[in-house]
């Protein structure tokens, strides 16, 4: 990644310093951390219905 030479603060021009390889790179993992934690959440929730149904042995 390169810095972009020139003015600082909001008046600059801006320039992209990230290569496109890298914002999809970046896109993808991030796609694919939504979408773990979704199965994740998922999976809990059916064990903890799952362990309320079941009687409780005394």
């Amino acid at each position: 990644m390169k810095r972009s030479l020139g003015g600082t603060g909001f008046n600059s021009r801006s320039t992209p310093v990230a290569s496109s390889r890298m914002a999809d790179a970046v896109a993808a993992t991030l796609a694919v951390g939504a979408l773990s934690l979704c199965v994740i959440v998922t999976l809990t929730m059916l064990s903890i219905k799952i362990s309320m149904a079941m009687p409780i042995p005394a």
